[in-house]
């Protein structure tokens, strides 16, 4: 029986890795750039072990250099460099980890590889998205190095010869294809190494030596003689110690804010923000910003930036990053991130839950602190953040279990109470019923009824709230919501009648005939508010189905609408109805205030169909003729 090792064939794996392994072409600028970082602390991490000597006077740095007009994209570090032997044990072995073996030699003398950026041999290939060639040059620090030159035009074999390099380190020479040639443009190189490679740990600088051409031609004055300029001063393109590295204690609120708007150009002051800095089981930090959120859910756009080891991977990650916090802005470095081969996708679901258990457990920690420590403050932010919280309260019970306490509603009176704080204080009227409104205008009846009472309603007027409470009666047994229409409480009414209970059956009977509604309910009430001549109540279970309905697009065919119209026996317009309502004479004044009492009874509970409006504005001019003539 014959026995071997399997091989990977390049002419296999190379299409694969063009084609396959990495989602997004540009990913080619992460991989080469964070590869010369990675080579560059590995330098820095032997100079400090005293296993190399560059000179004191040492400027590390990346350099993107972009040769447009011969199609020529570099990428050039002054790190650790590479022999010979070297490139053929990292490059050409497909996969092998030079990060890992570097960590594997020296793993006596740092700390479990630090910051070293570099995990998988593979990224180097990435390479090839865009180009048909691909040179390397490379000078290793050792003593007594020759410099190499490996080229490889993305098939099976590669040429290897000694190079003409004389400084230490490597540069990757990119022979740009029809595959990349989006980016022969400054402006394309420029924006993804802002996207990628903003916040990597080296400095990195764009050249365009179109614009080097420029500068080197120096002008001329009128008199011949050269004109002598300042040469321009060349900034990185890259923040290599970003704000969340800090302690939290060492930051400022300023550079917090600073660093906000900085990263996502959002003009707007955050409403506070969250330092996350965590060392065990995993090493994560990160800031997440509250920024001042709009009124529906579906008009928020947030972005949660995911790093490894300072480099950009993905916005909004949902494995690490719970759904409901996507709706906030922030960065997240993860060095233990585990990502799959390509840096790309994560893998290890779970360590990544941990992850997001940790954040979600943060973020309901920080709402926690504000309501008891800054209530004040707390109340000011809450019609920005409620709806992100009532959504991360129905996406995970383990946040709604974890804030629950620091959860307020906002009241009719303007102010802002638990839901224990509005129980307490109602439960003399309504035990255990929370009654709100979902438009003060339209409902501004029923809440004066209820100011006049001493009583008070919460507002949830957003789509959100209709899931929202049924998930709080289901986590509070006993508790029930009921919108300030569906529902009259006793507090509003005066004692039972008799005669209230015969006026009943013969009010239903004219304003089934007048309105004609056959389905229509109709009871009267002696209500405490004598100004009010009729509501309509629709039952609270009626009316959420309705609204479920509309949200989601379902149809629950013929569905009956349990609708009743209340009419208050206390009111003027109701006892004058009383008296004439068997007056044949009558009887067209009788239907007009049907109608009327009917149509001011709708408008407090819902806007009037246009048809039905056109009819109650001409009826109303019509009862103001008569009201003049006397």
């Amino acid at each position: 029986m014959e026995k071997g090792n399997l091989s990977i064939n390049s002419e296999n794996i190379l299409p694969i890795i063009k084609k396959w392994l990495y989602s997004e072409s540009d990913i080619f600028l992460r991989e080469l750039v964070s590869n010369g970082c990675d080579a560059i602390t590995k330098l820095q991490k032997l100079v400090g072990m005293g296993e190399a000597n560059v000179g004191d006077d040492t400027k590390y740095k990346v350099t993107v250099v972009l040769d447009k007009e011969n199609s020529i994209i570099k990428v050039i570090d002054n790190g650790i460099g590479m022999t010979a032997d070297e490139i053929k044990e990292y490059i050409t072995q497909i996969a092998f980890s030079g990060a890992s073996d570097f960590i594997n030699k020296y793993k006596d003398k740092i700390n479990e590889g630090g910051d070293i950026i570099g995990h998988f041999g593979l990224g180097f290939y990435s390479a090839f998205m865009v180009a048909d060639k691909v040179q390397i040059d490379s000078l290793s620090y050792k003593d007594g190095a020759t410099a190499a030159r490996w080229i490889c035009d993305g098939g099976v074999e590669f040429e290897m010869d000694e190079s003409d390099k004389t400084d230490r380190g490597t540069v990757i020479t990119l022979y740009i294809g029809e595959d990349g040639k989006d980016f022969l443009n400054p402006y394309k190189i420029k924006e993804t190494l802002a996207k990628y490679c903003y916040f990597m740990p080296i400095e990195i600088y764009f050249e365009d030596t179109e614009d080097l051409k420029k500068e080197s031609e120096k002008p001329e004055s009128k008199d011949g003689e050269n004109v002598i300029e300042e040469p321009k001063k060349t900034e990185p393109i890259n923040q290599t110690n970003p704000l969340w590295l800090k302690q939290p204690k060492d930051c400022s609120d300023e550079e917090y804010k600073a660093f906000y708007h900085n990263v996502f150009t959002d003009l707007n002051d955050p409403l506070f923000w969250i330092h996350l800095n965590m060392e065990y089981p995993f090493r994560l930090k990160g800031i997440l910003y509250f920024p001042k959120l709009k009124h529906e859910l579906d008009s928020i756009e947030g972005q949660v930036k995911l790093y490894n080891n300072q480099v950009f991977i993905a916005d909004n990650i949902k494995e690490v990053i719970p759904e409901f916090l996507l709706l906030l802005k922030g960065t997240i470095d993860c060095p233990d991130l585990p990502l799959n081969v390509s840096r790309s996708f994560l893998q290890n679901d779970g360590y990544v839950t941990k992850m997001s258990k940790y954040i979600t457990k943060k973020v309901a920690d920080k709402l926690n602190s504000l309501f008891k420590k800054e209530r004040e403050e707390y109340e000011k932010f809450w019609d920005d953040i409620s709806q992100f919280i009532k959504y991360g309260c129905l996406r995970e019970k383990d946040f709604y279990d974890k804030v629950k306490d620091s959860l307020l509603f906002k009241t009719t009176k303007g102010s802002y109470v638990t839901l224990s704080e509005y129980l307490d204080a109602a439960k003399e009227k309504h035990e255990n019923k929370v009654f709100y409104v979902t438009d003060k205008n339209q409902q501004a009846q029923y809440i004066k009824m209820f100011e006049d009472n001493g009583m008070e309603a919460v507002i949830l007027d957003t789509r959100l709230d209709n899931p929202f409470m049924s998930s709080v009666e289901m986590y509070n047994s006993g508790v029930t919501f009921s919108r300030i229409d569906a529902d009259i409480a006793e507090n509003l009414k005066n004692e039972e009648r008799d005669e209230d209970k015969k006026l009943t059956e013969r009010f239903e009977n004219i304003f089934k005939d007048v309105l004609k509604k056959d389905d229509i309910k109709v009871k009267v009430e002696s209500l405490k508010a004598d100004d009010v001549s009729g509501i309509v109540q629709l039952s609270e279970q009626s009316r959420r189905m309705q609204e479920m309905s509309s949200l989601y697009g379902m149809n629950f065919g013929n569905m009956p609408v349990d609708e009743t119209l209340i009419l208050n026996s206390n009111n003027n317009v109701v006892k004058l109805l009383s008296e004439i309502s068997d007056n044949e004479q009558r009887k067209d004044d009788v239907e007009l205030i049907c109608k009327q009492i009917y149509d001011l009874a709708v408008m407090s509970h819902k806007p009037l169909e246009m048809k039905e409006m056109t009819e109650f504005i001409a009826r109303s001019n019509k009862i103001l003729e008569m009201t003049m003539k006397g």
